[in-house]
């Protein structure tokens, strides 16, 4: 965990993401990674040099037309002192039944972040936190170049001019497996997605490529990202 939050720091020292008196909103999808995210940030927050307040948020897609349980997260949440929103949507019944798109997972991503921001106002809050990581940065960077034809991948900081929010993305030096081994032992209460299409997707694809291509070509994503830094691709 300690190596994780350095990481973590590292990349918010960096890019400036936190500012003196920040109220950040945690976007808390119930997976690992979010999870893992509002751990860190829970303990960061006690010694970092720039003092900030956290807020835990979770915009339900309600798979299925039922709600999920996020009764252990509630928990979690409490006991370190954190409020918690969640706010029950109906995302997994317009995309999934009434729209059936057929590659729904980028859809589902922006009308659940036009969600978090509006949650994340109505908390007074002006930065948001998501949990992207190292992999999800190379994977991006592919699939814009493959699915895509375009250079481009999500940036470390950004800013919503319109919603007057700041987007920021703590773990884009932490790699997929370090998380999953933080998750694993800290027993955070992860909550199984219940969304039709894991594990089917373009990033899933992407990623066994990755795998595939590393192989040959020792270290390829800690290339790709070293080559979006020196490029300063998206703010890089």
């Amino acid at each position: 965990m300690q190596e994780l939050m350095g990481q973590m720091r590292a990349a918010m020292e960096r890019y400036e993401m936190i500012h003196p008196g920040d109220r950040v909103a945690v976007g808390v999808s119930g997976g690992k990674d979010s999870l893992v995210l509002l751990a860190a940030l829970a303990q960061l927050r006690t010694y970092y040099p720039v003092p900030f307040s956290l807020v835990a948020l979770t915009a339900d897609p309600c798979f299925g037309g039922e709600p999920g349980d996020y009764t252990a997260i509630e928990t979690f949440c409490r006991d370190r002192h954190i409020p918690y929103v969640i706010r029950r949507t109906r995302l997994g019944t317009l995309i999934f039944e009434e729209r059936k798109e057929k590659n729904p997972c980028s859809l589902c991503a922006r009308m659940r972040r036009g969600i978090l921001h509006d949650m994340a106002k109505e908390q007074g809050c002006g930065v948001i936190a998501l949990g992207h990581h190292f992999d999800d940065a190379v994977q991006t960077f592919l699939m814009n170049l493959f699915y895509g034809g375009r250079i481009g991948c999500f940036s470390p900081k950004s800013e919503l001019t319109r919603k007057q929010l700041w987007l920021i993305r703590p773990m884009v030096f932490c790699e997929e497996s370090h998380i999953r081994r933080v998750a694993e032992k800290l027993s955070l209460p992860v909550v199984p997605s219940r969304c039709p299409a894991d594990g089917a997707t373009a990033r899933q694809d992407t990623a066994e490529l990755l795998t595939e291509l590393e192989k040959k070509f020792p270290d390829l994503r800690k290339k790709v990202l070293g080559a979006m830094q020196r490029s300063h691709v998206d703010n890089w």
